[in-house]
């Protein structure tokens, strides 16, 4: 079905038959994996302009090599042409990096007549998109959440802290320890003149935690772990998804 023999195939000068079924095969291709990703992915941000670069851009690989040929100057040339262009779009997602190489790879493997190794590829990454997307390494539990408290200046808080953490929490992590000295307040009494008094507070600490709660905890429950800490001054619960940095 794939043998390009039977189409007198040449590399240094391809006819338009081979270069337009080689478009259409890697626009297939790229669009199987696009409509993966579209059927695959927990994120609510898909965009559909990077659905349609899913689907473009294995031309685009296909088209670029199909140029080069057998030329090692047209290559060095196309190299240097592309070069110029500065692409700033980050992926900040490992996920969806990994879907525009599988597009890009379906692309190459067309421009340089590897049908079949394309096929093959697309149809096993495609399969494995979906198991993974039903396995326990698809877990539902994203959210990343920031745990801030205000607690007196004392050694044993912190690992009082983190004692209750480890109860409820997957993964904690502390970002941030500030101490805080107490402060001066400005009063302007009738007179207009300014006059500084201490705030009647003592020396505190500020953690800040990034936190992934167990499936079986919730936040009610980490709140009341959380007030139980002795002379606890503030407490605040934020939850976010965060992207992953490579």
């Amino acid at each position: 079905m794939f043998d390009i023999e039977l189409m007198n195939f040449s590399p240094g000068a391809p006819s338009f038959l081979i270069m337009l079924i080689t478009a259409l095969f890697a626009f297939l291709l790229s669009s199987i994996i696009a409509v993966t990703y579209e059927f695959t992915t927990k994120s609510i941000y898909r965009k559909a302009h990077f659905l349609q670069a899913l689907a473009l851009i294995g031309i685009v690989a296909a088209t670029i090599l199909q140029a080069i040929g057998e030329s090692v100057a047209i290559g060095l040339g196309i190299i240097g042409a592309l070069s110029i262009i500065r692409f700033r779009t980050s992926l900040n997602d490992p996920r969806n990096i990994t879907f525009m190489f599988a597009s890009l790879g379906a692309g190459i493997a067309c421009g340089v007549m590897g049908f079949g190794i394309a096929l093959t590829g697309t149809l096993v990454f495609c399969f494995g998109a979906f198991v993974l997307r039903y396995s326990p390494l698809s877990n539902p539990h994203e959210l990343i959440g920031i745990l801030k408290l205000r607690a007196p200046k004392e050694d044993h808080l912190k690992d009082a802290i983190e004692q209750k953490l480890e109860i409820l929490c997957r993964d904690f992590e502390l970002e941030r320890l500030r101490f805080l000295s107490p402060k001066k307040i400005t009063t302007l009494p009738e007179s207009n003149f300014s006059n500084d008094e201490d705030m009647d507070r003592e020396a505190l600490q500020e953690f800040e935690y990034l936190i992934r709660l167990k499936n079986f905890a919730s936040l009610s429950t980490l709140e009341k772990k959380m007030r139980g800490i002795e002379g606890l001054e503030s407490l605040r619960i934020d939850f976010q998804n965060r992207t992953t940095k490579l």
